[in-house]
């Protein structure tokens, strides 16, 4: 019998992707997502499709759910400071609506997307899963949070918790305002990248590797635990030399810029489950110029997602 998923947030960036290769892999989707950011539905009789807000999910039936992937968020920095109180009721009060439908339906796993940002501002060279976290800003405070409703379910579910660092690669909800997506995008359509600053640390994860770790713990026993998600960590001038090389383009370096965030990610104890990524961020370089050339990767209002929330929240 095909398994049945839910998905929370999956019309997404990183969920369109995710419900496909879910497809692919012969699960079936329940996926639930507002569209703040437009209809990325996917059609397709292994999907039902509900455009809900995650804490109106006791609308939906969970019977007969194996597992959720928890997406749903409003996903960075800037974003989150735009509506700090929406970005509260979306991650923290409707993650506690949810996890008491998956305890009420008996769901067994759930696997959420944190982020690598909870540590904040580490002195360390290997940032591991056991330090404290000492996140900084509304965004990393509430993905902290989020994970401790999440974790205080343990003895009902099992709980996979991911830490990823920065995303990166094509996906048809692209994301034009993270470091590597942006950075290259720039190259693509002027020929120039800004940097500003340019000695604060990213680590980085291909969104491809990032979804392939989903679907590694949906099929692996392995019991409720925590993981960092993330390699290559460059700092932004270092990110912005390896796409000048792959893309002819100038850097322009602008020094009086003040960002605190800069870590490192050790993912060491994700690589001894038997996970292992297969991909850089060379590989997505290459892919968003090939796409970008042949005029699939455009420039949509959308793709650009602090400019498209500023507007939404305005109208409201």
């Amino acid at each position: 019998m095909r398994k049945k998923i839910l998905v929370t947030g999956g019309s997404g960036y990183q969920g369109v992707k995710l419900i496909k290769k879910l497809i692919d892999n012969n699960y079936s989707v329940i996926n639930i997502d507002n569209n703040l950011f437009g209809n990325y539905f996917i059609k397709n009789k292994k999907v039902k499709n509900y455009k809900l807000d995650i804490n109106q999910i006791q609308k939906i039936n969970l019977k007969n759910v194996y597992a959720c992937i928890h997406l749903a968020s409003i996903a960075n920095d800037p974003m989150v400071d735009l509506n700090q109180s929406y970005s509260w009721e979306t991650s923290a009060l409707g993650t506690m609506v949810l996890m008491e439908q998956l305890k009420k339906f008996k769901v067994k796993k759930i696997i959420y997307a944190s982020s690598g940002s909870v540590y904040g501002i580490k002195k360390e060279r290997k940032v591991t899963e056991n330090l404290s976290l000492k996140p900084l800003s509304t965004y990393n405070k509430v993905k902290m949070v989020t994970e401790r409703v999440i974790l205080s379910y343990k003895k009902y579910i099992n709980v996979i918790i991911l830490r990823p660092a920065t995303v990166c690669g094509y996906s048809p909800r692209m994301r034009l305002d993270v470091a590597v997506n942006m950075l290259t995008f720039q190259a693509l359509k002027n020929k120039k990248i800004v940097v500003f600053g340019g000695k604060q640390k990213r680590p980085n994860v291909h969104i491809d590797d990032l979804l392939d770790a989903y679907l590694f713990f949906l099929k692996k026993n392995i019991k409720s635990n925590i993981f960092n998600i993330g390699f290559e960590n460059l700092s932004i001038l270092e990110i912005a030399r390896v796409i000048s090389k792959q893309i002819k383009s100038k850097i322009i370096i602008k020094k009086n810029y003040s960002d605190a965030r800069s870590y490192n990610l050790d993912s060491s104890k994700l690589l001894k489950t038997g996970y292992n990524p297969k991909k850089t961020i060379s590989h997505a370089i290459k892919e968003l110029k090939q796409l970008y050339d042949a005029n699939v990767l455009k420039d949509k209002p959308n793709f650009h997602s602090i400019k498209w929330l500023t507007k939404k929240f305005k109208k409201k």
